[in-house]
């Protein structure tokens, strides 16, 4: 087992403790990244919805630049990490930011040049995830680096909350501006990237360059390899890959299905995920009380089996009204893809010491991200192939059921996760000196 970050003789805040502040470093850092998060909702509702009604993509085509949006992972994921640790990370992200607000004005500046098409697309989509690749190493340094441990899960439950909120409201600000300014409406994520890069310069320094030694294939072998041979970054590596290789087919197909399959308007499909997202915030809310309650293992095994057979629920349209049935679908996706993402970052970050963050997050993300390019391309594919036998609704209908049903099958590996974790507390509590059975399950991750 690899060394913990946190102290063993470091008293754990209780219920009934006062929690400490998070600090002005991570206000800013929370406040950036909720603008920016909005503002990339609005690209990502923006960019399927161009493609369909302004370029009149094919479900392939869709796929293809949804793929974009995550091909950099297995090619830069791995050196992201070891240049990360290598370079201060919070002028890192500023620089990223930048890039990305360059990528995403791009399109509009085509759009107005009549030099708008597929190929453009999928070179800007793919410059903001290159860019997002090597932001999100530091952002998962970033909040160990500027909250104090014991505020970690409430710090992860409050960006997780911004993630909701964004949810919540980026879809129909999406699709108001979509309406009143087309594909000007972009402009809007690029601002959001400047008012990020601003937060970050804002901050005091952090994130000085961790490592100076070794060279790069070293780093990127010590982080595949911390993340395999620790049992608990094991089974929640295991979970991940599987989640990744049929959730994207459900989220990469759904437009294709909401517009084309069942006919819902923009702004109907804006505000039934608008409405949607209601629920993770929810579950970003309730998620500490739950891995309080039930421990994170446990909590983050049942999130990942009921965030995938949720799913299911849009199968009852049109028998039911599209609109609605969307919403409320996916509201209950939203809700346990929240609980996930609260007990994940905690349960990996509390495994590795600073020193390693970076290469390990980096070589996670690789593994478990490097499936969605092509899971989204079969997507889209298996619907293209179908669609003349089917028709585009059943053939949606058909490929969004079986990426789910292949989703939920990570409930599996992560069924292990509660015991190692538990083990782990008492470990830690007999190093300390304190009776095993008084730890909370929550300190476990």
């Amino acid at each position: 087992m690899t060394a913990d970050t946190a102290p063993a003789d470091r008293p754990t805040t209780g219920d009934a403790a006062r929690p400490a502040p998070l600090g002005r470093g991570f206000s800013l850092f929370w406040a950036g990244q909720t603008v920016s998060l909005v503002g990339d909702k609005v690209t990502v509702f923006v960019v399927p919805t161009l493609m369909i009604f302004v370029l009149h993509a094919s479900a392939l085509q869709v796929g293809v630049v949804a793929m974009a949006q995550y091909l950099g992972i297995p090619l830069l994921g791995p050196v992201a990490g070891v240049l990360v640790d290598r370079w201060d990370k919070r002028r890192t992200m500023l620089v990223c930011d930048l890039v990305r607000l360059v990528a995403v004005a791009a399109i509009p500046l085509a759009y107005a040049l009549d030099a708008l098409s597929t190929p453009l697309l999928f070179g800007c989509v793919a410059v903001i995830s290159g860019a997002t690749i090597f932001f999100n190493v530091g952002y998962l340094v970033a909040v160990p680096a500027v909250v104090p441990e014991d505020g970690m899960v409430r710090a992860y439950s409050r960006l997780e909350g911004s993630g909701s909120v964004a949810e919540v409201a980026g879809p129909s600000v999406a699709a108001a501006l979509y309406s009143a300014l087309g594909v000007a409406a972009l402009l809007v994520d690029a601002a959001s990237y400047l008012v990020s890069a601003a937060c970050f310069r804002s901050m005091r320094p952090w994130g000085e360059r961790t490592v100076g030694q070794g060279s790069i294939r070293e780093r990127l072998t010590r982080g595949f390899r911390l993340n395999w041979a620790d049992p608990v970054l094991r089974r929640v590596v295991l979970a991940a890959v599987v989640l990744n290789s049929g959730g994207p087919v459900f989220v990469t197909v759904l437009p294709v299905l909401a517009y084309r399959g069942l006919g819902v308007r923009v702004g109907v499909f804006g505000a039934a995920m608008s409405v949607a997202a209601v629920g993770a915030l929810a579950g970003a809310l309730v998620a500490p009380r739950l891995s309080r309650r039930f421990g994170l293992g446990r909590t983050m095994a049942w999130s990942l089996l009921l965030h995938c057979l949720v799913g299911l629920g849009v199968l009852a349209a049109p028998a039911l009204p599209a609109g609605p049935v969307i919403a409320v679908t996916m509201g209950c996706y939203g809700f346990f893809m929240s609980c996930i993402n609260v007990c994940s970052a905690p349960t990996r970050q509390s495994r590795m010491s600073e020193h390693d963050q970076g290469v390990m997050h980096a070589a996670f993300r690789t593994v478990t991200w490097g499936v969605i390019p092509l899971a989204a391309l079969v997507g889209g594919l298996a619907v293209s192939l179908l669609t003349g036998p089917l028709g585009i609704l059943d053939a949606a209908r058909v490929v969004m059921a079986g990426g789910t049903l292949l989703a939920a099958c990570s409930f599996l590996p992560a069924l292990g996760l509660q015991p190692l974790l538990d083990a782990a507390t008492r470990e830690r509590a007999g190093a300390a000196g304190a009776p095993a059975a008084g730890a909370p399950t929550e300190g476990a991750a």
